[in-house]
């Protein structure tokens, strides 16, 4: 297997459908969520629906990137998640994560691995393959809180 068959497959198992590193992916998690959960804010966590907004943040803008846009991302934005207050809103959302992660993790199984090893966007951001990486290992990030942010509503801690 190539890296960039590697990568999209990591991509896959963390947003759509994987269930080999948590035991869940974002897909199964966010599917399992009203609104009032997504909602629901526990001490000075983020609510599950700013972090999905934030990780969705992420891929949207990394994407346009890999579809030959400019990189017009800020991490100062990528928490400034609008309100959800309906089920059709908080569905839109969910949804626009996993079409951003299917077209993400499409595009980077068409780069090549000389690519990968290209700078992205500018020298001081690192290759392509570094970037890739970091999108996997924040999101894993953000999908263990909102794992625990679940179980917290549920009062079910100990599993």
């Amino acid at each position: 297997m190539n890296n960039t068959a590697r990568l999209s497959q990591r991509l896959e198992e963390v947003f759509l459908s994987g269930k080999w590193i948590a035991n869940t992916n974002y897909t199964q998690e966010l599917q399992q969520t009203s609104v009032p959960e997504a909602n629901t804010r526990i001490g000075n966590l983020n609510t599950i629906a700013v972090l999905c907004y934030h990780i969705n943040y992420y891929l949207e803008g990394l994407l346009k990137v890999l579809q030959g846009g400019p990189l017009e991302i800020s991490d100062r934005f990528s928490f400034d998640a609008p309100e959800i207050s309906t089920a059709s809103a908080w569905e839109q959302r969910v949804q626009s994560l996993r079409t951003n992660a299917w077209q993400f993790t499409e595009a980077v199984s068409q780069l090549s691995d000389a690519q990968l090893e290209a700078p992205f966007v500018q020298e001081q951001y690192g290759t392509w393959q570094r970037n890739i990486e970091a999108v996997i290992e924040h999101s894993y990030y953000h999908l263990g809180q909102i794992v625990l942010i679940r179980k917290m509503l549920s009062g079910n801690t100990a599993q």
